[in-house]
């Protein structure tokens, strides 16, 4: 099983790259396989590659299950 994360991105760098917050975590990830993206942007992450863009609200929405389950998690 894979997992793939969204992620906002933060900056722009050089050679088709950008560092991108991971729920506080900054990471920098390739962006060869996507095309226009801008900071703001929220892109699907695996293994250090931007695989696709993705809708505001549905990164919201994924990241607030992905930190409801890590508290249900916390409590066990």
């Amino acid at each position: 099983m894979c997992l793939a994360i969204p992620a906002c991105v933060e900056k722009l760098t050089t050679d088709n790259q950008a560092i991108v917050n991971l729920s506080g975590i900054r990471k920098t990830v390739s962006l060869v396989l996507v095309e226009n993206i801008q900071p703001g942007d929220y892109v699907i992450v695996h293994v250090g590659f931007a695989l696709q863009r993705l809708d505001p609200a549905e990164a919201e929405r994924t990241l607030a299950l992905f930190a409801e389950m890590s508290s249900l998690d916390n409590q066990t």
